[in-house]
């Protein structure tokens, strides 16, 4: 089979096309934008394409299927071309959908803590030997590619977003799926752009457990008042969980099993203890032992980027993390704060998705950075530029955060002769985004200051 993706630089859509040529299949794909690491793992597998742009040329007949990226636009040129000859055009979420109808499907939701839940799920079962087809939004040890097709595997373990499907199938991802088993790892409002209204964003979570198969089961964070509600106002079963007792020990956690046992994990935070109870739940579901999850768990890193530990040592620690939207960002300074209570704390943000660097979202952010004892927000105006947004006065931005002495910066020369300039004895940092800080290698940055 032939398929062409257009945006195949993106996240989701790179393992994708990864996947289906490690399946067979011919594989082809253009895009405006390739980061890292699509760029690499694409040139890896001899995917990326020769030239960056979009060229409907490339766009005939001979191709069997469109796959869709919701990076395009609705205008793209290839994707005006593939409808003028007919061709069949899926959605990222469409074609998984297709690829898993006959599997039991589980699908983690929510807006925070899903690519974890979901990593962690899958880790498990790698460790069990049960074996499974997959999609998650993030680099997971162990895992060479995020996406995983096959035509043996009993069970589609899928990160479910709730971002729009495609530029010409405006609802949400999560909503093709139609899980067997589902989660919602808690509700805060994201995506400005397409969810105007709090009231609109949760009408998305309640289609989502409307969409659940016949028999199946909702798991959901008992402690988040809007998915409670909604979990009690649906017939579909569902089960409750929250925060998994746990002691700290330095980067580490300790944790008592039901039997007794005390186990050491190597993920810490409250919202990671959280996660680890909706997968201990949807592992018990598909027929994991109390024993063999937390046998496994004792072996988690973490995935990507999620509270990532790029240093530690006598001097503190550096963390790379995902955080963009409000209650991600709390959390994560949240978990760090508490991590290490007697050291200098640096929190830095960069604001890149649509809905940060919105002025009518901003104010979201409010007390988000307040546990850090240097507290910095960056943007990159090319970023702004690309979204078609005006740019935020820094005063404004001090002033949604509710920090008068938050350092703002737009240039990020600027930003690492600030940090250069601080002392990082006995301190903790955390970097957050969804972007890459227009480019800064946080590993390089860890040596320049001295942390080798």
């Amino acid at each position: 089979m032939r398929l062409h993706f257009i945006a195949i630089g993106g996240s989701a859509m790179h393992n994708l096309a990864i996947a289906l040529k490690i399946k067979g299949y011919e594989i082809t794909g253009s895009d405006d934008e390739i980061f890292e690491p699509s760029r690499s793992r694409l040139m890896k597998y001899n995917l990326l394409p020769v030239e960056i742009g979009w060229f409907p040329w490339k766009i005939h007949v001979g191709i069997d299927a469109i796959v869709l990226g919701m990076h395009a636009h609705a205008d793209n040129p290839e994707l005006l071309r593939a409808q003028e000859l007919g061709l069949r055009i899926f959605s990222y979420p469409e074609f998984l959908y297709e690829q898993s109808k006959n599997k039991k499907r589980v699908v983690i939701g929510g807006s925070h803590g899903k690519t974890t839940i979901t990593s962690m799920i899958l880790h498990v079962m790698q460790e069990c030997g049960i074996d499974a087809d997959y999609m998650v939004g993030a680099q997971l040890e162990g895992f060479e590619v995020m996406v995983r097709l096959s035509d043996q595997a009993a069970w589609m373990v899928m990160e479910g977003d709730e971002y729009l499907t495609s530029p010409i199938d405006r609802i949400p991802k999560f909503l093709h799926y139609h899980p067997h088993i589902a989660v919602i790892s808690g509700i805060g409002w994201d995506h400005i752009n397409v969810f105007p209204t709090f009231e609109n964003y949760i009408e998305q979570f309640k289609l989502f457990v409307s969409s659940i198969e016949s028999g199946g089961v909702l798991i959901y964070d008992h402690s988040d008042n809007e998915v409670r509600k909604i979990a009690e106002a649906s017939a579909v079963r569902s089960i409750g969980y929250e925060m998994h007792p746990y002691k700290s020990d330095g980067l580490k956690s300790i944790v008592r099993t039901a039997e007794g046992k005390t186990i050491e994990l190597q993920v810490f935070g409250q919202h990671n203890m959280m996660n680890l109870n909706a997968a201990r739940f949807v592992c018990l579901e598909m027929g994991v032992t109390e024993h063999d999850f937390y046998s496994a768990m004792a072996s988690f890193k973490g995935a990507s980027r999620r509270l990532e530990l790029l240093f530690s040592g006598d001097s503190g620690a550096i963390f790379h993390d995902f955080a963009h939207a409000p209650s991600k960002v709390k959390a994560s300074v949240l978990a760090v704060r508490q991590q290490f209570p007697d050291h200098k704390l640096i929190s830095c943000l960069e604001l890149h998705t649509f809905s940060s660097l919105n002025e009518s979202f901003i104010d979201q952010y409010s007390q988000s950075l307040h546990p850090s004892d240097i507290a910095i927000v960056f943007y990159d105006p090319h970023a702004v530029a690309m979204k078609r947004l005006p740019e935020i006065s820094f005063d404004r931005i001090r002033k949604a955060f509710g920090r008068n002495d938050l350092m703002v910066f737009s240039d990020k020369n600027q930003l690492l002769d600030y940090l250069f300039g601080e002392d990082w004895k006995h301190t903790a940092a955390i970097f957050m985004s969804s972007g890459n800080f227009d480019g800064i290698d946080f590993r390089q940055f860890t040596k320049d200051i001295g942390w080798e």
